[in-house]
């Protein structure tokens, strides 16, 4: 497997290094993290800069490759975040660019391209969280529509979206992992009922939705009817597979911090904090070659990720919260204070191992799809 970036990749990776070397000192002021309002407009503002500028497709248009390249160098270089458009950029779009049709794709890539619409995500539910085939939100058709009935939970960005990926029960009778369908839901349609969850650290990124008869045209239907799981899998290949790359970037470059904020207050001396880092260094640069080993498969079987993905995240989710205990320590009676980014980040570190498949659903798919294991009765 070749890791080694081509000539054409480096320049791709040149002309980025300049672009982002002029934009950025241009962007406004950073908002409020707690004021999601104000972080969709500062988002969508950003990802308008990149579409003018013609790096907005690079998340579906360029190759598997270019999009690691773009996702490091927009880190190391301190850009904006997708924010608000996480959920479009790198979990909807990739999905409706890779099963939607013709029509879908031009009616609404464009738009999260531009930073025009924002999405969030409506699969989990109170009753199906990790267990997420047993999902329970009916669709039932009439006509050319589903009306849709039902509660999802821990919707990531509802309170700003202007659709929703939904997974609903199109056939209540069929198998559990059959059945379902994905649909695109407009957030603004009658029924929609958004209630926001405050988070440890204050913030409302996450809601409850509840589904009161809502409508949604059939057009609306990304897949076959009862084809959604499979479907589902592609997002959730895109959410585990490449989502997290940008955050790999961050945590290399936090360890450098810390290490240094460590030779500053004396924590350095402490040879089993040393050997900690040092630990965590090497599994974040093994991370990132896994990254890279990822990226390499899906460029050669067609853009999407693999199986390899639920390795990535199962070990990714679990530094992570190692790296911010490691900075605990380092802050000492500092980690306390809600107004450092690193306590909020420690805080919001606690959700990876149940975010995007909990650490046992990823073990579960490494064991049966990668080990050949018999599943479990």
């Amino acid at each position: 497997m070749d890791l080694a970036y081509s000539a054409e990749e480096e320049e791709f990776r040149v002309r980025l290094r300049e672009w982002l070397a002029a934009a950025l000192p241009t962007l406004p002021p950073k908002p409020d993290p707690l004021d999601w309002p104000a972080r969709r407009a500062y988002d969508c503002g950003w990802q308008r800069r990149l579409h003018e500028a013609g790096y907005a497709d690079v998340h579906w248009d360029a190759s598997p490759t270019q999009r690691l390249i773009f996702l490091e160098e927009t880190e190391l270089a301190g850009a904006p975040y997708v924010g608000a458009n996480f959920v479009g950029l790198l979990h909807a779009g990739p999905t409706i660019a890779a099963e939607g049709t013709a029509e879908q794709r031009e009616r609404w890539l464009p738009g999260i391209l531009r930073g025009d619409e924002v999405w969030c995500q409506g699969f989990s539910e109170p009753d199906a969280g990790s267990d997420l085939a047993s999902l329970r939100t009916r669709a039932v058709r009439d006509g050319d529509s589903y009306v849709v009935s039902g509660q999802k939970i821990w919707t990531s960005h509802a309170e700003v979206a202007d659709w929703c990926e939904l997974l609903v029960r199109t056939d209540p009778t069929a198998a559990k992992h059959r059945g379902i369908s994905w649909l695109a839901m407009p957030m603004d349609a009658p029924g929609v009922t958004v209630r926001p969850l405050r988070t440890l650290a204050g913030s409302t990124e996450f809601a409850e939705v509840f589904l009161d008869e809502v409508r949604v045209p059939v057009a609306d239907r990304v897949g076959e009817e009862n084809d959604g799981w499979r479907v589902t899998m592609v997002t959730l290949s895109f959410e585990r597979g490449t989502a997290f790359v940008g955050e790999v970037v961050a945590c290399r470059r936090l360890l450098g911090e810390l290490a240094r904020t460590a030779r500053r207050n004396g924590t350095w001396d402490d040879p089993v904090l040393r050997r900690r880092l040092g630990r965590l260094s090497a599994e974040f640069q093994a991370l990132w070659r896994l990254t890279q080993a990822n990226v390499s498969e899906a460029q050669a079987t067609g853009g999407v990720p693999g199986a390899g993905g639920s390795v990535f995240k199962l070990h990714y989710s679990h530094a992570r919260q190692e790296l911010y205990e490691a900075a605990a320590a380092v802050l000492g009676p500092d980690a306390l204070d809600l107004g450092r980014d690193w306590t909020l980040d420690r805080l919001s570190s606690l959700s990876y191992t149940i975010a995007a498949g909990t650490s046992q659903i990823q073990r579960n798919i490494v064991a049966e799809r990668i080990l050949g294991l018999p599943k479990g009765r």
